[in-house]
């Protein structure tokens, strides 16, 4: 699967506000008084730890908007896997540019890296499987579409953007509606025939109600594999099959084994830890 870049109309505005946020109204002061203003410098990006790369637009963009002199040389492009010490990128430029533009670059780079990472290990965990990977809406308010890119970057997929491109109704607009049956009746006359109708149950005898009224997927929720596997066989092929709930790398095996279409993981956004990504000074330019 090609890995298309996020259009920088996206990706800019999201930087633009981080840097806003990291120089404020008087910019980076200590650079501004420690390094002339004529010195340049190169800079390589260096891997700390293995891993895969996603970020590296909203890194570069992160540099370019601090000054649009610095060039950034990319070495390894988003969706690669690396080990410590693998170079990524050289930059060179303003010395002070360089500086500014550091920490906003790698937040970036780094927590974007970190979801490919751990995307990409439950990924590997589930090789040879029919089952895909897909993220949540479960993200950094703001980011979602960055967050979701590099979900993409680590060999997953995604689920729904957010609210407006597809039904999935959850246990709370079951109980609320009255029952499965009177929320899918809702949902088929509440939106048009281009939208994709999915259902949450928790039990067999609610995916047996959901697949009597017809919908284009079903959540099984914190399902067993065994339970898995029979709901499996109920669905029949007539809706996409998605497992969610507490799914681990140690877990998804098994999971996938069932025979599920896809298993949604919300702690790729929500929790994976940073990849620890650095600028090593190399000389002056």
């Amino acid at each position: 699967m090609t890995l298309a870049p996020l259009p920088r109309l996206i990706v800019e505005p999201l930087v633009r506000n981080a840097l806003v946020e990291d120089l404020g109204l008087a910019g980076d002061v200590t650079s501004t008084a420690v390094i002339p203003a004529e010195h340049r410098s190169r800079v390589d990006m260096v891997a700390r730890q293995p891993g895969v790369v996603a970020g590296l637009d909203a890194s570069e963009l992160a540099f370019q908007l601090v000054d649009p002199g610095i060039v950034m040389t990319r070495h390894l492009p988003d969706g690669t896997k690396v080990r410590a010490g693998d170079v990524i990128a050289t930059i060179e430029g303003s010395s002070r540019g360089l500086l500014t533009a550091e920490r906003t670059a790698l937040n970036f780079l780094g927590h974007l890296s970190g979801i490919a990472s751990v995307t990409g290990g439950i990924v590997e965990a589930i090789a040879g499987t029919k089952a895909s990977i897909v993220c949540t809406r479960k993200t950094t308010p703001g980011l979602r579409a960055l967050e979701k890119y590099a979900v993409r970057a680590g060999g997953g997929i995604n689920h729904r953007f957010a609210l407006y491109d597809a039904v999935l109704i959850k246990d709370n607009h079951v109980a609320i509606a009255g029952g499965i049956a009177e929320a899918i009746r809702r949902a088929k006359g509440g939106v048009g025939h281009m939208v994709k109708i999915e259902v949450e149950v928790d039990t067999l005898e609610q995916l047996r109600e959901a697949m009597h009224q017809g919908v284009d997927a079903v959540l099984l929720d914190n399902m067993t594999p065994d339970q898995l596997r029979e709901a499996v066989d109920i669905v029949g092929g007539r809706a996409i099959t998605e497992a969610s709930g507490r799914i681990t790398p140690e877990t998804a095996a098994a999971i996938a084994a069932s025979g599920v279409d896809l298993i949604s993981v919300g702690w790729l956004t929500h929790s994976a830890p940073t990849l620890d990504i650095g600028l090593d000074w190399k000389a002056a330019a």
